[in-house]
């Protein structure tokens, strides 16, 4: 589980195609310390396993489903990535809930700059809208975040200097993809809530 605090802007150093998957080298000392074969890093939001590291990189291997999912497809060697480590049992949960498994891709739409923030609207599946609501939680590409305005096809989050200084959606342009993971208890409550509709009707 994660929380959606971005621990470090890395890099993809490397992809190498393995046919029906790709293994990705990625740049980021800070995630790497004390890494071990087979730990769970979130790359954008995807959740991987580390395969090989050292003292600054690791390496994850991507399958087709993911690639096809989510932007991991879109990114290649330069790419900035959006990297944090599992939450440790005990410590603060930051931002939310954050499994690290993406429920669709938007685009982002349009940057609106001011003075001491910066205020992104993003496209939003229709499969994911019933999920978003204003003042609730997304996580964007990795980014825990707090939905501004919910709109029948996009939402807007505002984000603070910091986060555009330590993240990928500083540098995102409209046209980008971003992954998206909505809040896993709306969708826990829409499934009980549809099983108690169920049950009433019996």
């Amino acid at each position: 589980m994660f929380t959606g605090i971005v621990e470090e802007l890395g890099e993809i150093t490397a992809v190498e195609n393995l046919g029906d998957s790709c293994r990705f080298r990625v740049r980021g000392p800070v995630v790497t310390e004390g890494a071990k074969h087979g730990d769970s890093i979130a790359v954008n939001g995807v959740c991987l396993t580390v395969v090989e590291h050292d003292a600054d990189w690791f390496t994850a291997d991507v399958m087709a489903e993911t690639l096809d999912r989510s932007s991991l497809g879109a990114l290649a060697a330069g790419s900035r990535v959006n990297l944090e480590r599992p939450m440790a049992l005990g410590a603060r949960l930051g931002g939310h809930i954050v499994q690290g498994h993406v429920d669709g891709t938007g685009q982002v739409l349009e940057r609106k700059p001011s003075e001491n923030w910066e205020i992104i609207r993003i496209s939003l599946p229709a499969d994911l809208t019933r999920y978003v609501v204003e003042k609730g939680s997304i996580t964007v590409d990795g980014i825990s975040l707090t939905v501004v305005d919910a709109g029948p096809d996009y939402f807007t989050v505002s984000l603070i200097p910091t986060t555009l200084d330590l993240t990928t959606l500083g540098i995102k342009q409209p046209g980008d993809p971003v992954n998206l993971e909505v809040d896993v208890v709306a969708k826990y409550v829409e499934r009980l809530l549809a099983n108690s509709g169920q049950g009433a009707g019996q």
